[in-house]
């Protein structure tokens, strides 16, 4: 759907200047909005996925490892598809408030491409580079969002989500190195064109919702602190 049909529908959960704001700014932050009730259930379907990362010595299509990964210490970097591995997880993400929340911004016709849920451990965690998503799973058109859910307080020093607000409006980069090896974020040249651009990140309170466009610019940092944060992506 066009932009201005979806903004012509009554809106189901968003108040209407967010969805403006989102269609503008390319990003939504809602803070809080998940219930306790369903962040108690993707906790413990969390802490059960790092507790299964335990049988595991090496990285695989499923399970993303960091370096100094035990079965004693574990550090799962990602879970690929964590819909598919525990139904509380896709349970979550076909819930009335997520649907009510995509129909906002997508319209009534919603389909599910994939998901992911993402670690930064205390005092590590990768940085990840300025990026877009589009690039990675084209698509006929430029709908696509994801939308992050905060299973813990992540707080400035955690390595939040990091948007650019307005990029999603502006350039699709080349996210290739000079050798033309796919590395999947942008080169230091069209990272000093980007200077000086304004930088958001979007730390939240368990239960939190972030949500951006598939062409916005986006990236995280280390995570600083001495408590890990858990990101549930769904686009």
């Amino acid at each position: 759907m066009k932009q201005e049909d979806i903004l012509a529908l009554p809106p189901k959960f968003l108040s209407q200047s967010q969805r403006e704001f989102y269609f503008e700014n390319g990003y939504l932050l809602l803070e809080k909005v998940v219930p306790d009730s369903w962040i108690d259930r993707l906790r413990a379907a969390t802490d059960k996925v790092v507790d299964d990362s335990r049988r595991f010595r090496e990285s695989d299509s499923i399970w993303d490892l960091e370096p100094g990964h035990t079965p004693e210490a574990p550090r799962l970097r990602r879970l690929t598809s964590p819909n598919d591995y525990d139904d509380r997880f896709w349970e979550y993400a076909t819930s009335p408030i997520l649907l009510d929340i995509l129909e906002d911004l997508v319209g009534p016709d919603i389909k599910f491409h994939h998901s992911k849920l993402n670690f930064k451990w205390a005092r590590g965690g990768e940085e990840v580079k300025w990026h877009q998503d589009i690039q990675f799973w084209p698509h006929t058109n430029y709908s696509p969002l994801t939308i992050g859910t905060y299973l813990y307080d992540c707080a400035d020093d955690q390595g939040p989500l990091m948007v650019m607000p307005g990029s999603h409006d502006e350039s699709l980069y080349d996210q290739y190195d000079a050798d033309g090896n796919w590395v999947g974020h942008i080169d230091s040249t069209a990272q000093k064109t980007l200077r000086g651009r304004t930088e958001v990140a979007l730390p939240g309170p368990a239960g939190s919702l972030t949500i951006h466009n598939c062409r916005m610019l986006h990236a995280s940092l280390k995570n600083r602190s001495d408590s890990g944060r858990p990101l549930l992506l769904n686009v």
